[in-house]
């Protein structure tokens, strides 16, 4: 496993962002974990966020693209943070761009779109934070294309739940990326975080008790 993850790893941990126990998600399901990107509040903690994002977004899709797209509300902090640190470790310069809820029907920059305008010819990530039905893509996507005659390289999360998305046995990212025809991503799997947090020895963060209701959660909901 790759340096970054590891660290991004025990980074999601300490700000509480990655939580174990027994949460209801949106969806009814009883999890054995949690996914709060919302708990990245400082600005070192938002410095070191983007840097995650901007060495997966650069691993997994090169220096190929001109724009980071992060959709309201939770992907503009996102989107923003990613463009300062890609620019400090690579050397490119990435303009960002997010949608209001809203459009703006006043100003110089009215419309739906905040930040970088797309333009034709772009070539767009899509970054958020994380996503676990691929329904958030639904809205984004036509909003993206809608604006300019771009190309969409690539979708970027945090976290890669590794659960099957809606009626699917695919996972939220394999199912976009059948449906759009680009890859969908994430920094870690939950695969990573087992990997990295369980030891058999129960001395882990991971436990043997949460490794076992992991093993159930995913032998019920786990992605084929």
């Amino acid at each position: 496993m790759e340096q970054y993850k590891k660290e991004f790893i025990d980074f999601m941990v300490s700000c509480n962002a990655l939580k174990f126990g027994s949460f209801t998600l949106k969806s009814g399901r009883q999890s054995p974990f949690f996914m709060n990107a919302g708990a990245y509040v400082t600005g070192s903690q938002l410095a070191l966020l983007g840097k995650y994002y901007a060495q997966a977004i650069h691993d997994n899709f090169g220096d190929d693209f001109d724009v980071l797209f992060g959709p309201a509300y939770k992907g503009i902090p996102l989107a923003v943070t990613a463009s300062i640190a890609y620019s400090q470790l690579y050397g490119k310069e990435v303009r960002y761009c997010s949608n209001r809820k809203e459009a703006k029907d006043h100003g110089g920059d009215a419309g739906i779109l905040l930040g970088s305008k797309l333009q034709d010819g772009d070539r767009v990530v899509i970054i958020e934070d994380v996503t676990t039905s691929g329904k958030s893509i639904e809205e984004t996507y036509p909003i993206v294309t809608g604006a300019a005659n771009v190309k969409v390289v690539g979708e970027m999360v945090s976290l890669n739940r590794m659960e099957k998305a809606g009626d699917s046995n695919k996972s939220a990212l394999d199912s976009i990326t059948d449906k759009y025809g680009f890859p969908a991503r994430a920094i870690v799997s939950m695969a990573d975080v087992i990997e990295y947090l369980y030891k058999e020895d129960g001395s882990g963060l991971i436990t043997n008790e949460i490794k076992t209701q992991m093993d159930e959660y995913y032998k019920l909901w786990g992605a084929k």
